[in-house]
């Protein structure tokens, strides 16, 4: 017989598949409270969190700044869409052109309509600056690259999961080999190529790390063939790497930053892109924009969960803590056949299971954390992507790491 409170899980998730659309598969437990690194599922059981809503959630869950922030902001004035000015976006303007180096920065909800942003901001400028004949404009995409799942930005897509039955997919795009800079050179020589659009580690890849040098060339050769580099640090941004933003671990300055997830700390949908005044200012009024776009309360939000992270320097202890990660976790892979390697920069981590992509190892192994207190999620099958909020303490890291090496040196297979 079934208890009460198993019941009251199964209900929720019930509710979700008879009138929700299919189109995730999470993990089933049903969360209902979060605070700092842990989560507690309706049934009051304790979690760490291991995967920060996809890096969303770095300054951890509900931090009592950013809820005050919100609640104060909603308190007095939420929304007034850009039909009129407000006391607060130029405030956060200001704010983010300041704590990231730019000109000019243009506010969204979600990473993909950032990304969306900087597609159009990059043709637009390809043709009114570059001199890019009309509808020729070429965006260079590498492979195994996620921004998104909008129509436009699956065209750029190599996953066969975002691709499949959602044609006929959009021109412009020209997709290269990632960590592969001979390729590189040779689309970027193409007159027509306006941007280069990567992320600095692919995350939903499962947190590929390129060799060191190859975003530098990146800069160096955008540099050279006036094609702007187009930087997607949604998931890779805010500190989550050990550096503010993962392009710094070789000193870059993309042209174009988009970001998104933790700008906001988790509390709110905020993205944003921001560039230099010759690429924003090509995009004129009626061209562009969003009816929630650099609300008030979305720019409450964004300043404080960005002030945070310098305020508990989350940056340095998500670097402290990542190399002791991997060292815990190289340890582990000593003394079992199960887990091949892994890889990472700061508090972005992922164990590769040496299996494959098609088998259910990964997940079984993440359904086992789960029951052993820690909840992460398996990505291409085979990996485990390891991404907790940066507010953890090293106590609270080894306690963790204890529960995967046990859980992974423990393991049989079902």
């Amino acid at each position: 017989m079934i208890d009460q409170q198993t019941t009251t899980a199964k209900h929720f998730m019930e509710m979700e598949d008879k009138y929700g659309a299919h189109n995730y598969h999470p993990l089933p437990v049903v969360l209902s409270k979060g605070e700092g690194v842990y989560v507690w599922d309706v049934d009051g059981k304790k979690y760490f969190d291991f995967l920060s809503a996809y890096s969303a959630v770095n300054q951890g869950h509900s931090h009592p700044r950013i809820v005050k922030a919100l609640t104060e902001q909603a308190q007095k004035l939420a929304l007034t869409s850009r039909a009129f000015y407000n006391d607060m976006l130029g405030k956060c303007e200001k704010y983010m052109c300041e704590y990231f180096n730019y000109d000019k920065v243009l506010m969204m909800n979600t990473g993909a309509e950032a990304n969306e942003t900087a597609i159009k901001l990059a043709r637009k400028w390809g043709y009114t600056v570059k001199g890019i004949p009309s509808n020729k404009a070429v965006i260079v995409a590498v492979a195994h690259n996620f921004h998104g799942r909008t129509t436009t930005i699956i065209s750029a897509s190599t996953d066969p999961l975002s691709t499949t039955g959602f044609g006929p997919y959009m021109p412009g795009f020209q997709v290269i080999p990632y960590n592969d800079v001979e390729a590189m050179e040779e689309a970027l020589a193409n007159p027509n190529v306006c941007g280069l659009w990567m992320e600095p580690i692919q995350g939903e890849a499962g947190v590929m790390v390129p060799e060191h040098g190859y975003l530098k060339k990146a800069e160096e050769l955008c540099k050279k063939h006036n094609v702007i580099l187009m930087m997607d640090e949604v998931q890779t941004g805010v500190g989550r790497t050990g550096k503010m933003l993962a392009s710094h671990h070789e000193d870059v300055h993309p042209q174009m930053l988009i970001l998104g997830k933790a700008v906001s700390g988790g509390l709110y949908p905020v993205s944003a892109v921001l560039t230099s005044d010759e690429i924003m200012l090509t995009i004129k009024p009626g061209e562009h924009g969003s009816t929630y776009g650099g609300n008030p309360i979305a720019c409450a939000v964004t300043m404080e969960a960005l002030q945070i992270i310098l305020d508990e320097k989350l940056m340095e202890n998500a670097q402290k803590l990542g190399e002791i990660f991997r060292a815990r976790m190289n340890t582990m892979i000593e003394k079992t056949d199960l887990v091949n390697s892994v890889r990472g920069k700061g508090l972005l981590n992922a164990i590769l299971v040496n299996d494959t992509e098609d088998s259910s190892t990964a997940w079984d192994m993440c359904m086992k954390l789960r029951d052993n207190g820690l909840l992460a999620k398996p990505t291409h099958g085979n990996i485990i992507r390891f991404a907790p909020p940066l507010v953890m303490n090293e106590e609270e890291l080894h306690a963790c790491c204890d529960i995967i090496e046990k859980t992974i040196l423990n393991f049989v297979a079902e």
